[in-house]
């Protein structure tokens, strides 16, 4: 039997020393890195590397991190992809705007190459996981959920959810009614054991509900607690 090809890496950075670092690190975790100092060539290259996942400053010139993101989300090819930020912008507001622009994780500069591994091997030991079941169709209002297809319909059209959202919103859906704590939400969705990043939650939460739309308000808000898709809506 082959062995299976080693997860790809796309790592952007403008300082050479620090993709130099990360790229060291990975690849003695038996990661494929792509290294690339100049972001314009960054997209170009993602189309014929077809990363796992991008390792992405956002502190650069001429084309920061932010627009890079926007780009890959835009990208039939690319729009999947879990993106980190890694980036000395450390304020609570830069964090929320990368999240919100699609980014999957966000690790501030100066940062343990330990961390950012482990962060790594989160995210892609998340989406390799294959979990046998029978196949699984979930509805809330006009919102359709294919689990075995992975994906979405709502109001009969396809809805374009990153890797993140698609899980959160599962999660949601399977357990209609029952609140999830932020928290509990950080284990099961981003693996985390810590609620230093509770604000995560809310954000790709606030994200979700600006993709369903008029579906938005299943998703009801449980104040001091965390969320939970409504039994029925209160306009029924």
């Amino acid at each position: 039997m082959a062995e299976p090809l080693p997860q790809k890496i796309l790592v952007v950075d403008d300082e050479s020393d620090v993709s130099t670092l990360v790229a060291y690190h990975l690849k003695a975790k038996g990661y494929q890195i792509e290294v690339v100092n100049d972001p314009n060539r960054s997209i170009g290259i993602a189309r014929t590397f077809l990363p796992d996942l991008v390792i992405l400053d956002v502190m650069m010139p001429e084309l920061n991190g932010i627009q890079i993101c926007r780009m890959l989300r835009a990208d039939p090819q690319l729009k999947k992809v879990p993106v980190i930020f890694l980036t000395a912008k450390a304020e609570e507001n830069d964090r929320i705007q990368g999240l919100e622009t699609g980014a999957d994780d966000y690790i501030c500069k100066p940062f343990s190459t330990k961390e950012l591994v482990l962060r790594v091997q989160t995210i892609l030991r998340r989406l390799a996981v294959v979990t046998p079941e029978v196949p699984k169709r979930i509805q809330v209002g006009e919102i359709v959920m294919d689990t075995e297809r992975h994906v979405v319909q709502l109001q009969g059209q396809p809805l374009e959810l990153t890797a993140t959202e698609f899980n959160l919103l599962k999660l949601l859906m399977e357990r209609r009614g029952r609140v999830q704590t932020r928290e509990h939400l950080l284990l099961n969705v981003w693996n985390y054991e810590t609620e230093i990043e509770t604000r995560t939650v809310d954000t790709h939460v606030r994200r979700l509900r600006e993709k369903l739309g008029t579906e938005a308000d299943w998703i009801e808000t449980v104040r001091g607690v965390g969320y939970r898709i409504a039994e029925k809506r209160t306009a029924e």
